[in-house]
């Protein structure tokens, strides 16, 4: 992997594309970075390694892209996501991961869509699809109920249809922390928790002590964590981050763009500094 010198200015670290539930292409992404001055990001899908992504690191248009990925896991009965770093596009391991993945995602999909169908919207998976360039979620699903005219707005998909607690909601079978984590070693990945705030966790130190034992490498302490649209907090940032340190785990952080259009047109709202991305260049393994 290409190094650069810690000088190299800022990044951004949370990144989604049409690959999974982003509204834009990786060049897009791209270009839109160049524009709020970063220097680095990362590229990291739901469940789902980029396809034009095709080595650990790529440098487009001045900017360095590093190949990522955000994986749903159950961390031993908390539902959670791991953010992969450096990963080996055409590692084995992660390839059969995500596999059963994107099965996943597409027996969810259309048990809610047949939930939409059972409380009266006309819709099909084709419907979904449409709305989709990589793998299909939820905010292809809010966009196929948009066109059918069963709601006014995007986010309102969420709030009548298929937010948790919501009659179409169905949750998404996970794999577990433990292989989650197996693969993205096999892909050679530096390995970070996405968004703890936002996990539902009772006890914290359970959970870090969990996370040391797994050897996870950072926590994504940096995080438009403020955001109003965000849900309650189970932990205030700065507690996370003081937490996270006297654990010994790096800092992780990024804006969770998805991209103009999205509910989360983000980016630029996190700015971490080069020396932060090199540290987990430093666990990246291979």
């Amino acid at each position: 992997m290409k190094r650069k010198p810690s000088t190299a200015g800022y990044a951004d670290l949370h990144l989604h594309t049409v690959a999974s539930d982003g509204t834009q292409t990786v060049a897009e992404l791209v270009g839109r970075a160049k524009a709020a001055a970063l220097s680095c990001i990362a590229v990291t899908d739901h469940d789902t390694v980029s396809p034009d992504l095709t080595e650990r690191v790529t440098h487009m248009g001045g900017v360095e892209v590093i190949t990522g990925v955000e994986l749903k896991a159950d961390f031993d009965g908390v539902s959670g996501e791991l953010l992969g770093y450096f990963v080996d596009p055409a590692a084995r391991e992660l390839a059969d991961l995500l596999h059963w993945m994107d099965r996943a995602r597409n027996k969810r999909m259309e048990q809610m869509v047949e939930k939409c169908r059972e409380v009266g919207v006309d819709l099909n998976m084709d419907d979904v699809r449409n709305h989709a360039e990589g793998n299909v979620g939820r905010p292809h699903l809010a966009r196929a109920l948009m066109e059918k005219g069963a709601i006014a707005e995007f986010d309102e998909a969420f709030a009548r249809f298929i937010g948790r607690g919501q009659p179409c909601y169905v949750s998404l079978e996970k794999v577990t922390l433990r292989e989650a984590v197996k693969a993205l070693r096999a892909a050679g990945a530096a390995i970070s928790v996405a968004h703890p705030c936002l996990m539902r966790v009772a006890e914290w130190d359970s959970l870090f002590r969990l996370l040391s034992e797994e050897g996870i490498d950072a926590i994504e302490s940096v995080y438009p964590y403020r955001d109003p649209r965000s849900p309650d907090l189970s932990i205030a940032p700065e507690r996370l981050a003081a937490e996270a340190a006297k654990h010994g785990f790096l800092v992780s952080g990024g804006s969770d763009d998805h991209g103009p259009g999205s509910s989360k047109p983000s980016l630029g709202q996190v700015r971490l500094p080069y020396e932060v991305v090199e540290a987990l260049r430093g666990r990246a393994r291979g």
